[in-house]
């Protein structure tokens, strides 16, 4: 099993490392979120330990961009920070499991076993499915059915479409669109994020030019109604 280890500490990474490797993990690591999407975007990985207090990018925003093309690895968070809202705040972003520091190493090695467990019990190539207002959109296939049939998301139509929907009735600022979809090093205009939205309001609503769902809110961002 190939394991993706972020932790910013170095002595903690080399501890947790050799605790793993003795159980026969295969370890990669990472000390800051910027190299952790870096590793996850080149390489397999059966799972993701995550540390949330990270270096230019911090272990939430890793966890979001990571469910916007992965939804089936197990990611388990590890953090200082014994706060309900930090855990709310981590399972809302799409993480499995939640461990505070300091732990317990042979409580780390359980948990992870199970997750694994777990995972691996899920049926092989499940689809995501999200259905609104008659149309129906897969994320993991990238098909949708929309107001001129069955059709194909890009990559980063898939992307987009995902992070609205999964946080729909909220504002998405054009920051965090950026952030998420086109990663840290190089940025498109805004004005690409205001074509994507258009083309989702031609796909999706029923008078594209009146939109109900696909909302820009002027100034801040967009917004999707559920």
């Amino acid at each position: 099993m190939r394991l993706l280890l972020v932790e910013d500490e170095e002595n903690i990474r080399d501890v947790v490392k050799l605790n793993l490797e003795l159980e026969n993990y295969e370890v990669v690591t990472a000390g800051d979120g910027k190299t952790a999407l870096k590793h996850f975007k080149e390489q397999h990985f059966d799972i993701i330990l995550l540390d949330v207090m990270l270096p230019e990018i911090d272990g939430f925003q890793v966890c979001e961009q990571i469910r916007l093309t992965n939804m089936s690895v197990p990611i388990m968070m590890l953090t200082a920070k014994d706060t309900a809202i930090d855990r709310v705040t981590g399972l809302k972003k799409g993480a499995d499991d939640y461990l505070t520091k300091p732990f317990n190493l042979e409580e780390l090695l359980l948990r992870v076993n199970n997750l694994l467990k777990r995972s691996s019990k899920a049926p092989e190539n499940t689809p995501e499915i999200y259905e609104f207002g008659g149309h129906t959109v897969n994320f993991v296939t990238f098909e949708a059915q929309g107001n001129n049939g069955t059709f194909t998301l890009t990559k980063k139509e898939a992307m987009l479409l995902k992070l609205l929907v999964d946080r729909k009735n909220e504002v998405v600022s054009r920051q965090q669109i950026l952030q998420a979809v086109w990663g840290y090093d190089v940025y498109p205009s805004t004005r690409t994020i205001d074509n994507f939205i258009l083309s989702f309001r031609k796909y999706f609503e029923d008078n594209p030019r009146k939109p109900s769902r696909f909302l820009s809110i002027r100034g801040v961002g967009y917004k999707f109604v559920g």
